[in-house]
């Protein structure tokens, strides 16, 4: 064939069939496949078919064995576990000449054909079989089970440390659990782990096999910081702190009587917030260019004894939450009643966003990074589920909220024009969102 016929489209797939298993797409396959391991999910993974990667492609003796070639890494293609990727054709321009690339599409199938091991199931193997040589299962029957446990829920943490380092580090993990010395859990993971703090998160089961007792090791307390009024009748979460900083600094009617509190995001979703050993409170000091009229030292720790009375114990208090006009705020609200199982959606905060957003306000999700936040479909507070996330649907935009209070006066019930508002909404047709 005459090198100089047209190349291929810049990217190539095509159907699902599987291809001859030659020693050449081999290679070729365990090369993209180590790369992608390698790279850890960071980015798309691509290969450059050059004399390094594929001496076979430079040295073809004439263009009839490049064509060979060349007709095999289309058949890889096929499959659609990896896309050929070609630069831009130029006049005269080989095949080669394009500088191909394999991008990975579908890693387990590509292993699964080539019999490519996981790195860290090869890992893994060597690990559970260091560990058989250092347990007697005769007379600790939990070992057998915490082989199991290590077969299904591999380790990956500890995936680049020598084998017969993590044996170590779980051998004395054991006997740490078996002292019944208890601490933080992440301090107990820095400890046998050589400095690593996390590698215990989410293991409690493994903490179990090797002998851990309940409450021997404790996730670090949630740090909630809160604002508190002089009287208060509602505790409002609040998603970002800038918002936060800004509605403890201009109290107004809808808030002067809200314990204003930020928890960064999920924590406030978190179920150790209602334990006193699982959450701390820090008062808010505030700026208060008067010394003679600041709160003193014993108003601010009654303030602190009150709303521990509710958080940790049935003192009766409302619960909202102000965020984001977003899915991930909507998110954030669901997750909280689970906490708090009355908590809604803030309306003061939220019908304003709402104007915003039916004014042509907000923006793209894809402006801020948000394009894969997904609609959670309903929170189970009637206010977001029949007003604000049919909003969202409608619109398409997000609004920060950030912007809350800027430019116009903040009233209780403010709402939606019933000109602008989703077709379904208010179903017994009195106007504004409430």
């Amino acid at each position: 064939m005459n090198p100089l016929e047209p190349a291929p489209p810049a990217v190539v797939t095509h159907g699902l069939r599987t291809p001859p298993r030659d020693s050449f797409l081999i290679k070729l396959a365990t090369r993209l496949l180590a790369k992608a391991e390698a790279s850890e999910g960071a980015r798309a993974v691509r290969l450059k078919l050059d004399r390094s990667v594929a001496p076979e492609l430079a040295d073809a003796v004439d263009a009839e064995a490049l064509r060979g070639l060349e007709l095999r890494v289309h058949e890889l293609c096929d499959t659609g576990w990896v896309t050929l990727v070609l630069s831009k054709a130029r006049d005269f321009d080989g095949w080669l000449d394009r500088k191909p690339l394999l991008e990975l599409r579908d890693f387990d199938a590509l292993a699964q054909w080539a019999g490519h091991q996981h790195k860290s199931h090869r890992w893994n193997q060597l690990l559970l079989a260091g560990l058989r040589r250092h347990w007697d299962r005769a007379a600790q029957p939990h070992h057998m089970e915490l082989l199991q446990y290590l077969a299904r829920s591999p380790m990956q943490a500890l995936a680049e440390v020598a084998t017969e380092d993590a044996v170590s580090s779980l051998l004395a993990l054991q006997a740490l659990c078996g002292s019944g010395v208890a601490m933080p859990l992440r301090e107990a993971s820095a400890r046998v782990f050589h400095g690593r703090s996390k590698v215990l998160d989410s293991r409690e089961e493994l903490l179990r096999l090797l002998g851990g007792t309940s409450g021997q090791f404790w996730e670090a307390p949630i740090q909630l910081l809160v604002d508190i009024p002089p009287a208060f009748d509602e505790a409002l979460f609040i998603e970002n702190l800038v918002t936060f900083e800004t509605l403890a600094d201009r109290r107004q009617p809808a808030w002067a009587r809200s314990v204003l509190v930020y928890a960064a995001g999920f924590k406030g979703s978190a179920k150790r917030l209602r334990s006193p050993q699982g959450c701390r409170l820090y008062l808010r000091a505030g700026q208060v260019p008067d010394p003679a009229v600041a709160p003193s030292a014993l108003q601010g720790l009654q303030g602190l004894q009150a709303v521990g009375a509710w958080l940790w114990g049935d003192a009766p208090l409302a619960v909202r939450f102000f965020g984001d006009l977003d899915h991930a705020g909507m998110q954030i609200l669901s997750s909280l009643r689970s906490v708090f199982t009355d908590a809604q959606a803030w309306r003061p905060g939220y019908a304003e966003l709402a104007d915003r957003l039916c004014a042509g306000g907000g923006h793209a999700p894809d402006m801020a990074a948000k394009e894969r936040q997904i609609d959670p479909g309903t929170t189970g507070c009637d206010y977001a589920d029949h007003q604000l996330l049919p909003l969202l649907r409608q619109h398409g935009r997000y609004v920060d909220q950030e912007i809350f209070g800027l430019g116009r006066a903040v009233e209780h019930g403010s709402g939606v024009s019933a000109s602008r508002r989703p077709a379904d909404s208010n179903p017994d047709g009195q106007t504004g969102l409430r």
